[in-house]
């Protein structure tokens, strides 16, 4: 199990996360679902490592620190790509990095249809969301981290991302999920994590996603839908 306990991270006097706990099972899809600001990059980073300064427990069944990282793959909501290196070379690269062999990528790019001969660089947003995805497909990761997956894809490619997840949380794979659009999420998640101003709010099964739309439009907008109804 992926475990986050009593995350505390703080920029000066800014505290962006404030006791998170959440924890991503072997074999599901887990929502994390807050507004921007909400902390929840800030949580991916200190999860996976790119963070330091955090208070708290991270860790990966009975393994913490470097070792979430070797079980664990990431797709960060903006992917980086170096210029002048290819699709394929990218692909490459981020398996060399880790010491693995680098199967052919033929097969998985006979679903994803990427240029992998083209400079990634210079891909439409969703081509490079569909690369940096391809890069942890074809490892074998225990844990998969999405940051905002279907952000720039098309109808098509986000219907395909859809099955590949559930296919992959099918066979054992444990998912943290983030998404805006929220009816893509609550379709394919087992569970979700509301978070609001750096804390957990409310963790829902999926047999309660029917009120989650207006639970959060309660506690992000309050205020404004009493202003609402003086006006509609």
């Amino acid at each position: 199990m992926l475990e986050i306990t009593d995350l505390h991270k703080a920029y000066g006097r800014h505290e962006v996360l404030r006791g998170v706990s959440l924890a991503v099972r072997p074999g599901t899809i887990h929502g994390l679902i807050g507004a921007n600001g909400a902390g929840k990059t800030t949580l991916i980073n200190c999860l996976y490592g790119l963070e330091t300064g955090f208070t708290g427990t991270v860790r990966a069944g009975t393994a913490g620190g470097k070792q979430v990282r070797d079980l664990t793959g990431l797709v960060p909501y903006e992917p980086y790509f170096y210029p002048r290196l290819t699709g394929r070379e990218y692909v490459q690269f981020c398996l060399q990095a880790r010491g693995r062999p680098v199967p052919d990528l033929g097969p998985w790019n006979q679903l994803l249809e990427l240029p992998l001969d083209q400079y990634a660089n210079e891909y439409s947003a969703g081509m490079k969301k569909k690369l940096a995805l391809l890069a942890v497909l074809v490892q074998d990761f225990q844990f998969l981290i999405l940051d905002e997956p279907f952000n720039g894809l098309d109808l098509e490619a986000n219907l395909l991302l859809k099955e590949i997840l559930k296919r992959l949380r099918d066979r054992g794979t444990g998912l943290l999920l983030t998404s805006h659009i929220l009816g893509t999420l609550t379709e394919v998640a087992d569970e979700a994590s509301v978070l609001v101003a750096g804390r957990v709010q409310r963790h829902y099964a999926a047999a309660e996603f029917g009120t989650l739309e207006a639970d959060l439009l309660a506690a992000l907008h309050g205020e404004k839908l009493a202003h609402l109804r003086t006006l509609l």
